[in-house]
């Protein structure tokens, strides 16, 4: 009986480990949820519904989760290069969850069992939460003939843009235009994508509200201090914030 309760107590407390990284709960009055993943890998959660991007995971050095537990109802997919695509295939199948992917990964995707939504570079698709501009990525795509991304997701009527890996690009200044930009998720590594006085410019033109650096101190060749892009950001644009968020952290807007 002795045996029995404890191996009850060690499973319980199993159980509520793994739970944070399952789902992170909505912000406060049905407000939406971004928790970061660590490298690129975001969930954006908001009236029950949940939103993975880039779930790089396994593998991933500052993995905030693991893919056998997360929740999915939709995966938007940048590129397929393997520090963004990661653990995508594993968790559609597993959790149903509809891939969004612009069609050339999309159609690979398909051909290894996923359920997906292919889309393109200018559409503006629109979903049972609001819906998701899929924009330009100065990129590759991972996939031969295919086109890297980025979205701007409207989740309930707050507005995330993910920028995918992308070099800087002065039609940024137009999606400012068109979306009011709650949060923007913007690469700051350089190497493999714009570095942060590119990120610093790219903040100019979006306009948004918070801004959350990502893509970087992965491995060395991304090494970057994000104090220094805070402190560039919040010096020339009064009244943007930035974010400098933990893998795990949770930033409600």
């Amino acid at each position: 009986m002795r045996s029995k309760l404890l191996a009850l107590v060690l499973g319980l407390a199993l159980i509520l480990a793994a739970a944070p990284a399952a789902a992170a709960p909505a912000g406060p009055g049905g407000k939406t949820a971004v928790t970061f993943l660590g490298h690129a890998a975001f969930q954006l959660t908001s009236g029950g519904t949940t939103i993975l991007i880039d779930p790089y995971l396994t593998g991933n050095p500052q993995a905030a989760a693991s893919p056998d537990v997360i929740k999915a109802d939709y995966i938007l997919v940048t590129h397929a290069h393997q520090d963004h695509l990661g653990d995508t295939v594993a968790i559609a199948r597993r959790t149903g969850a509809k891939v969004v992917a612009t069609a050339e990964i999309a159609r690979m995707l398909k051909d290894q069992g996923c359920d997906v939504i292919s889309v393109h570079i200018g559409a503006k698709k629109a979903f049972d939460f609001g819906y998701v501009r899929v924009t330009t990525a100065i990129h590759g795509s991972g996939v031969a003939g295919g086109h890297a991304a980025g979205f701007i997701v409207n989740l309930r009527g707050v507005t995330v843009y993910h920028a995918g890996d992308t070099a800087l690009f002065g039609d940024m200044a137009l999606l400012g235009r068109l979306e009011k930009i709650d949060c923007a998720l913007l690469p700051i590594g350089d190497n493999y994508t714009m570095g942060p006085d590119d990120a610093v410019e790219a903040v100019g033109m979006l306009t948004p509200k918070i801004v959350v650096p990502m893509h970087y101190n992965t491995h060395a060749l991304i090494k970057q201090d994000p104090a220094a892009f805070k402190k560039a950001v919040e010096t020339r644009f009064k009244g943007v914030k930035v974010e400098i968020m933990k893998p795990g952290g949770v930033l409600v807007l």
